[in-house]
């Protein structure tokens, strides 16, 4: 378990890097704002004696002097700080591109600033990352994906002017090297990407969009099927849910279809739920799990990872809906009524008790965040 002190820890990276050490219970790290880094006091008294220090923030869009300038002014102000810090820390790790020294203003930046980095004398790990994508990234900034996702979540479709082949690493797996975390949940260090063309990842998200529109599952073959679908979950919610499911009935009594899934694992299960008692109360990484109240009544609410807002859906088995939890999303389920409730639950996979992707937290009594998730 090491202490970190991270920069940029409010953008898309940084918070899934966050949200990962508060999942393994790992101390909260230090985080050190774009106005710590203009006082190098300020920074040297942030990350002393930390064991790792992750260069996260950076500028990826904007006028050229501004993407050029901004990248390196902040490593210079890192450096700075790092070069006054009393107990220096064990490491320094930034998170370069593959595109550095291609060329290109922000290419060239941040090759020079992983030059500025590497001369304060600190153990370097300079990380050539690829496309990040992930869950609640920023359209039209951080990855195609996140601007495809939202297009077809607003009830658009993406339009591909030209193809080229993308190497997409999930930003879990980034979060995961960056931070020095070994192998051994959802995650992997190793960063294994998903190679792809932009019109066909244009084609597999449209797929992905189409089949769920109406609550149908769609075929989730590998991790990064699932991936992708999480990314598209992401911005789908809060807004989509809750989903009607249609209900059938006859002299015999009634039907209802809840889950639909066109290929993959899958696990179905159902409980029952006293008055008045809580089920849930954890979030997870990468597992699809859907709730679907069938008799009596409850109220499902849910709290993004780092955020205070809680999020509040009254359902009831006469009405039956689903509701999908999203990734990295604190969730639980109460039972509100005078009787016994029974759900059910489906996820993407079967129950793996050595790695169950289930991370205790509860909804309502939130830990102070010390810097607001990314958009």
């Amino acid at each position: 378990m090491l202490r970190l002190a991270i920069t940029g820890a409010g953008g898309f990276l940084g918070w899934h890097v966050r949200v990962l050490l508060r999942a393994l219970g790992w101390p909260e790290p230090a985080v050190v704002t774009r106005a710590d880094l203009t006082d190098p006091n300020q920074v040297a008294a942030k990350v002393a004696g930390v064991d790792r220090v992750l260069h996260l923030a950076g500028v990826n869009r904007g006028e050229r002097a501004e993407v050029a300038g901004g990248n390196v002014d902040l490593a210079v102000q890192l450096a700075e700080g790092l070069r006054r810090c009393p107990t220096p820390p064990g490491a320094l790790v930034f998170a370069n591109s593959v595109q550095a020294g291609n060329g290109t203003p922000y290419g060239d930046a941040k090759a020079a600033a992983a030059g500025v980095l590497a001369d304060v004398g600190l153990p370097f790990d300079d990380l050539m990352l690829p496309n990040l994508y992930g869950e609640h990234g920023r359209p039209h900034y951080n990855s195609a994906v996140a601007t495809f996702c939202r297009l077809l979540a607003d009830g658009g479709r993406p339009e591909v002017h030209g193809d080229r082949e993308l190497a997409l690493v999930h930003v879990t797996d980034a979060a995961a090297r960056l931070a020095g975390i070994p192998a051994g949940g959802s995650w992997d260090p190793a960063m294994p990407a998903l190679r792809s063309g932009v019109r066909a990842l244009a084609d597999r998200l449209t797929e992905i969009a189409s089949v769920y529109r109406t609550g149908e599952i769609p075929s989730l073959l590998d991790r990064h099927d699932v991936r992708l679908f999480n990314t598209y979950r992401s911005h789908c919610f809060p807004a989509h849910y809750p989903l009607a499911l249609p209900r059938r009935a006859d002299a015999r009594g009634e039907l209802v279809e809840t889950v639909k899934a066109h290929g993959g694992a899958g696990q179905t299960f159902c409980s029952t739920t006293r008055p008045g008692v809580t089920r849930g109360e954890h979030f997870h990484l990468a597992k699809v799990e859907r709730f679907v109240v069938l008799r009596g009544s409850a109220e499902i609410s849910l709290r993004r990872v780092g955020d205070t807002e809680v999020l509040r859906f009254p359902v009831t088995g006469t009405e039956p809906v689903l509701i999908d939890m999203p990734t990295m999303w604190v969730h639980k389920l109460v039972n509100t009524g005078p009787d016994e409730l029974v759900t059910m639950f489906w996820t993407n996979e079967l129950f793996d008790p050595a790695r169950p992707d289930t991370w205790p937290e509860p909804v309502e009594a939130v830990r102070p965040s010390p810097v607001a998730v990314a958009a």
